[in-house]
């Protein structure tokens, strides 16, 4: 169902096919596979039963009419009861498609028995299975694979029950060379069709593994970050301390109280320092190490708003105006996750420094999810910063350490399990950036 929601969201706000191409894991490209088996069964199925007509009533050739409908019949079977079987089924391993084409490769060696063995024309369809082979399973399996159906065509070799052709020489010769023609059309069409399938497969499991890897890199480096950030957190609380001991007693001092310049100053540098130990606190919460302080629990409209007037009031004067629609149709009670608090202020950041005047933040909260946009009308990203969305340092700022908003952004917002969309406002006149979170409802549900 959530999964769904994002989909019909992109599709809906970004006029994006969610369902494009996606990286894959392995187990979920090998139930494609499987899938993609399936079919080629059932058609595998409807030429043999093809060829069999053709042959004993088309040709006039006498085969035996039991034992060859046996094979299509048990494939049958199999695709019946195999095909909801892998449908309910999340991943399908390498040994699992080994078996059904060791299934396959029996009921074609079965056919091939009963019409001539290695001389029959379609004995060359061994070559589709062990090419199918090669592209689904690991190397160790396919060399499996291919020493069993060579094993297959030299018993085929030996053993088999020939065809009853007819006496002529050109007459056998002719029906020879129409089965190889037919069979060398059959094998081209039938690996186009699925090798390319299978292959567009493989390509998405190896961009999945691709992909976590480049995910295992940034976690990492959002753990050194973190470590960082408590350390200096840490460090951050004496110096802090020792200058809110310092404005208070400058508060009480009657030649500094006396000047009301000065005593505004005081007050401002003792707002400041409020709001210094306060994102320490932030930081040290985040870091799993304020443990004293239970979670705060908030209606998401809230949190939200807390997060604009905050940001708002540390920036008077020409702040960029921040206006909030939403959340509807519900207004959901949330955690006040202090990560999801920092990261928001950073695009709030971000825009204004982007030379933004407006900016609206969009809420939906509905039974799939909890769906926000941020909307400026500043000149919009960069096409390389889009390219790269969610990798660290990536910012047209010429200042040390910029880009790491965005970055943090992805990184928080899919720990939550969900998904982040930066694009340029189609259609806007004088540009404008857009942000779009989409976040499972049980993400910052009160547990």
């Amino acid at each position: 169902m959530q999964a769904e929601a994002l989909n019909r969201f992109f599709r809906t706000v970004l006029g994006m096919d969610a369902n494009a191409e996606t990286p894959v894991s392995p187990g979920a490209a090998g139930r494609r596979n499987m899938l993609l088996l399936i079919q080629l069964r059932w058609l595998a199925v409807i030429g043999q039963v093809a060829t069999i007509v053709i042959v004993h009533w088309g040709l006039k050739i006498s085969v035996p009419l039991g034992p060859l409908l046996l094979a299509p019949t048990a494939l049958a079977v199999m695709n019946l009861v195999s095909a909801p079987v892998t449908l309910r089924r999340k991943i399908v391993t390498d040994p699992e498609i080994l078996l059904a084409l060791c299934v396959d490769v029996a009921a074609l060696s079965w056919l091939l028995y009963f019409s001539g063995g290695a001389t029959n024309p379609f004995a060359a369809l061994y070559l589709m299975q062990v090419v199918l082979a090669a592209v689904l399973l690991r190397p160790v399996y396919a060399w499996g694979f291919v020493l069993a159906t060579g094993a297959c065509l030299a018993f085929l070799a030996v053993w088999r029950q020939p065809l009853d052709l007819p006496a002529g020489a050109d007459a056998r010769l002719g029906l020879i060379q129409q089965g190889a023609l037919i069979n060398f059309i059959l094998i081209a069409v039938l690996l186009v069709a699925f090798v390319t399938r299978t292959s567009q497969n493989v390509r998405a499991r190896d961009a999945y593994l691709a992909e976590a890897r480049q995910q295992a890199a940034e976690q990492d480096h959002i753990v050194r970050m973190g470590l960082l950030a408590s350390g200096a957190a840490h460090e951050l609380g004496t110096p802090l301390a020792s200058l809110s001991v310092i404005l208070s007693d400058w508060r009480r001092m009657p030649a500094l109280t006396g000047d009301d310049d000065l005593r505004h100053d005081i007050e401002q540098m003792q707002a400041e320092v409020d709001r210094c130990k306060s994102i320490v606190t932030n930081i040290l919460m985040s870091a799993g190490e304020a443990r004293g302080e239970a979670p705060t629990v908030t209606a998401l409209s809230g949190f939200l708003g807390e997060i604009i007037d905050e940001w708002s009031a540390s920036r008077p004067g020409d702040a960029m105006q921040v206006v909030l629609s939403g959340p509807t149709p519900r207004d959901p009670s949330i955690i006040a996750d202090p990560a999801l608090k920092q990261v928001f202020s950073a695009l709030l950041d971000n825009a204004q420094e982007a030379g933004a005047r407006n900016l609206e933040v969009r809420a939906v909260a509905d039974a799939d999810g909890l769906f926000i946009a941020f909307e400026d009308d500043g000149p919009g990203f960069a096409p390389g910063i889009l390219e790269k969305l969610g990798q660290p340092y990536q910012s047209t700022k010429a200042r040390a350490g910029a880009g790491l908003g965005l970055f943090l952004l992805v990184n928080v917002v899919r720990k939550l399990g969900g998904t982040v969309v930066a694009a340029n406002r189609p259609g806007a006149t004088g540009g404008g950036a857009v942000v779009r979170l989409a976040l499972p409802i049980d993400a910052l549900a009160p547990k």
